[in-house]
């Protein structure tokens, strides 16, 4: 390299690029650590079995679940989902259910249990990502928690729908269905979305009567 770079400079780039060969050839060796043993489970799977390098890509189908966050889940859930009752006790398993805190008929702020914490990391990141997918379920479901709850506790909501649909997925081997965008204004009536829109108005200052349609006309 030429420029304004003395022997210091190159001295230290030098030093940073050694470093980041060495982290690379680390990730490369695990990566090929994990299909190693991917490959010894799958020969040692029954065969009634779905092997678990299937199970990978069929986990692969949820927005924002990547390969390796996919491989992370597996190796924290398994692959037996006979272990949890239902859906709502896997998420509790796995710290993305709130806790009850009530006394005397008041419910107070809880934090989420701690679980099982590289699994709610995993699924925390990946629930990021898929608010990133334009006309998804969970897009819709995050925007819609964010204004009542904050980003936080809408994220983690989220997280708890992918590991819900998981866990359908591994229990019954069916492929993710993504619900869309329109999911919540399907499941509500016309009165209830025209009142939900006219309290946002109400909210900007607006002074809003409604009618129905041939009654205006």
């Amino acid at each position: 390299m030429h420029g304004r770079l003395t022997e210091h400079h190159r001295f230290l780039l030098k030093l940073h690029l050694q470093q980041w060969d060495g982290l690379d050839a680390t990730i490369r060796e695990i990566d090929r650590e994990v299909e190693a043993r991917i490959a010894q489970l799958d020969k040692e799977v029954r065969p009634d079995t779905a092997p678990f390098r299937d199970l990978i890509g069929l986990l692969c189908a949820i927005p924002g679940v990547a390969k390796l966050s996919a491989t992370i889940i597996l190796a924290e859930i398994g692959r037996d989902m006979s272990r949890f009752a239902t859906a709502g006790h896997l998420v509790s398993w796995a710290g993305l259910c709130p806790g009850q805190n009530e006394s005397a008929g008041k419910r107070k702020t809880t934090r989420l249990r701690k679980g099982a914490p590289w699994l709610k990391t995993t699924l925390v990141q990946c629930a990021w990502a898929a608010k990133r997918k334009n006309n998804s379920y969970y897009k819709a479901q995050f925007f819609r928690l964010q204004s009542k709850r904050g980003p936080q506790k809408a994220i983690c909501a989220v997280a708890a729908s992918i590991l819900t649909a998981i866990y359908h997925m591994l229990k019954d081997g069916a492929e993710h269905h993504d619900l869309g965008a329109g999911h919540f204004n399907r499941r509500q009536s016309a009165q209830s979305q025209a009142k939900r829109l006219v309290a946002k108005l109400s909210k900007l200052g607006f002074a809003v009567q409604i009618q129905p349609v041939t009654q205006a006309a």
